[in-house]
């Protein structure tokens, strides 16, 4: 949606930017439901049937939208109607996939072991852009809207078939949990105010959405930068941003490995790493601003501190689920679901257009893209505090939610 579709729409069809990212904010907005779905599959004592169903409304959504990107080459007006409607169904459907995936991932998986499950996670996820990228790019050329179609529909149909497998088994053996009986069934806005009068639930959230503004503010303007302020050409931009996510990838296998190698020890503490990793986002975005070291380095470093606090952030968030009443497990993932998508939707437009209101002000590229990394900078830092503030976890039976209450939320 973000590349293909983007690209299609503003070259092919000679669009306004503002179309594909108006559509894309249509995702992103969709992601404030992500608490309903939830609180959903609480209530249901299932999570199994919410991720089949999110990744079939995911689906749908994908090739929905490529059916408008081709429609809008004859009939605009029905073409982008789709391609809204189809934006729309793949935001609800990650958010209920996604949401309940963490939720049963958090309930099957060993407190010490979370560091490495998120990586794990957050890898092939990495990988399923890897694989999927340069093949359907192959077999769409030569371009046609036909053609468009035809691969994303067949992405599409394999993404799902591979989901369904894969689920196939899997919470059955895990510890059954009944279904609420309807007599106990609380009304939605009710758990959701009980989530949010949590202090450290709410101390997370305010979190998830600080350090998700700063990490995504930098996503549409590193590029521009190296291009405008060191001129370099659009390879080298585009090895540029690879290198950014060589780093990131470093970073989550080095959370992984080390949280893994000294369980029973501070360093194990997801809490640390989650702080370590936005004050290093911070220095390396200061040290941007600056342009005090070489440009690669720098950019290299940020990638593994983004990775760092990225996977130790999910693992946190694993653990944090299971506080209080496990039938508000999906709620409490849900609210940091929405906290992060609307964060990540609004960090990208936000930095891009601070970059534009700077430069009306000054002559030089330079100082509006050092005033919007050093403000990112000033973000972490604030995440950074805000991560130190949660409260420990405290330890409870053995269990998918004890925690060392020496190490805080890991």
């Amino acid at each position: 949606m973000t590349a293909t579709l983007n690209r299609v729409m503003v070259v092919e069809l000679t669009l306004p930017a503002l179309v594909p990212g108006f559509l894309v904010a249509l995702h992103y907005a969709a992601q404030v439901l992500r608490p309903r779905w939830g609180y959903g599959s609480d209530r249901s004592g299932t999570r199994t049937p919410w991720i089949v169903g999110g990744m079939a409304a995911l689906c749908v959504g994908g090739f929905g939208a490529a059916c408008g990107t081709a429609l809008a080459a004859t009939d605009l007006a029905l073409g982008l109607a789709l391609a809204a409607l189809s934006f729309l169904c793949v935001g609800i459907g990650a958010g209920a996939a996604g949401t309940s995936l963490l939720v049963l991932l958090s309930g099957g998986v060993a407190p010490a072991r979370r560091g490495a499950a998120a990586t794990i996670v957050w890898v092939m996820m990495i990988l399923g852009f890897a694989l999927t990228a340069p093949l359907a790019g192959h077999f769409l050329d030569p371009f046609s809207g036909l053609r468009l179609v035809a691969v994303s529909g067949t992405v599409s149909a394999i993404a799902f078939t591979v989901a369904v497998l894969a689920l196939a088994g899997v919470e059955r053996r895990l510890p059954a949990r009944a279904p609420e009986p309807e007599a106990a069934k609380k009304p939605f806005f009710t758990v959701l105010a009980h989530v949010l009068a949590d202090p450290v639930a709410r101390t997370f959230t305010i979190f998830v959405f600080v350090s998700m503004l700063a990490y995504s503010a930098q996503e549409l303007i590193l590029e521009p930068y190296a291009g405008l302020v060191f001129a370099m050409s659009p390879g080298a931009t585009t090895k540029l941003a690879g290198l950014q996510h060589g780093g990131v990838l470093a970073g989550m296998l080095l959370v992984a490995g080390v949280t893994l190698a000294a369980r029973g020890t501070p360093l194990a503490s997801l809490r640390l790493w989650i702080a370590l990793g936005c004050a290093g986002s911070a220095a390396a975005l200061f040290a941007l601003a600056g342009d005090l070291l070489p440009l690669r380095p720098v950019v290299f470093a940020l990638g593994v501190a983004n990775g760092a606090y990225a996977v130790a952030a999910i693992g946190s968030m694993m653990a944090l689920a299971g506080r209080g009443d496990a039938r508000e497990r999906g709620t409490r993932m849900g609210v940091w679901g929405a906290a992060q998508g609307i964060a990540f939707g609004a960090g990208g437009f936000l930095g891009a257009a601070a970059v534009d209101a700077v430069r009306l002000i000054t002559a030089e590229p330079v100082q509006a893209y050092a005033a919007v990394f050093a403000a990112e900078g000033g973000l972490f830092l604030v995440a950074a505090v805000l991560a130190l503030r949660l409260e420990p976890v405290r330890a409870r039976a053995r269990g998918a939610g004890s925690l060392n209450p020496i190490l805080g939320a890991r």
